[in-house]
């Protein structure tokens, strides 16, 4: 099934509810996200079904102001790019292009891991720091969750110096994911993280840092 973004709303709509809708309006970070209420399981269903659309379609649902039809698209991004044939290069600069409509906690993490993160494993990581020193917390926050799939690969180095940049962050949705980094990164190599923490330690949030100590 390749589907459209038309197709996509559809089956959305079709599966909303009043219930869901407002469980999830609580965790909006913004009051212009537009939430019709379809659970997570569905919304990744959905995506599955459709990870053949084209990417012009995938690039119509990042236009709409509706919170599931855009994590339908970053869905089928993540999904894209976990095949081994994958067009990585094309996911990218999609996400990227549109990098000012990934705009929520959840839909960077569900995403810039393997679509970001996974492209850049072999290529320079300027970009990334372009986004950790810039002034939108997403921008931020997607600099450190894209960082997470080259931990998993064992590359440390950049990881750590984005952990530089961001230990001292005053937002909380991007200190959390500096911990999460922290501590994969600790999981790999034990003493780069605790010389981190006698570092910089106290510039990270409270929960940044319990976080991260979980892997020592």
């Amino acid at each position: 099934m390749t589907g459209t973004a038309a197709d996509v709303r559809a089956a959305l709509e079709a599966a909303a509810s009043v219930d869901e809708r407002a469980k999830i309006q609580k965790r909006m970070t913004d009051e212009v996200t537009v939430v019709i209420g379809v659970r997570m399981g569905a919304v990744f269903e959905i995506a599955k079904a459709n990870t053949a659309m084209p990417l012009t379609e995938v690039d119509r649902l990042l236009d709409s102001d509706g919170y599931e039809e855009r994590m339908v698209a970053v869905s089928i991004l993540d999904f894209r790019a976990r095949a081994r044939n994958a067009d990585r290069a094309a996911l990218y600069e999609l996400w990227m292009r549109r990098l000012d409509r990934i705009d929520t906690w959840d839909y960077i993490d569900r995403s810039a891991p393997r679509v970001i993160g996974w492209y850049l494993l072999d290529k320079p990581r300027d970009v990334l720091f372009e986004l950790a020193r810039s002034e939108n917390r997403w921008h931020r926050r997607t600099a450190i969750t894209a960082a997470f799939w080259i931990i998993r690969a064992g590359d440390l180095d950049d990881p750590l110096a984005l952990c530089e940049i961001l230990a001292a962050d005053s937002e909380h949705l991007v200190q959390t994911n500096v911990g999460v980094a922290l501590r994969e990164i600790g999981r790999i190599d034990r003493a780069r993280l605790e010389e981190f923490l006698e570092r910089r330690g106290d510039d990270l949030s409270a929960q940044a840092r319990r976080t991260a100590r979980t892997a020592l």
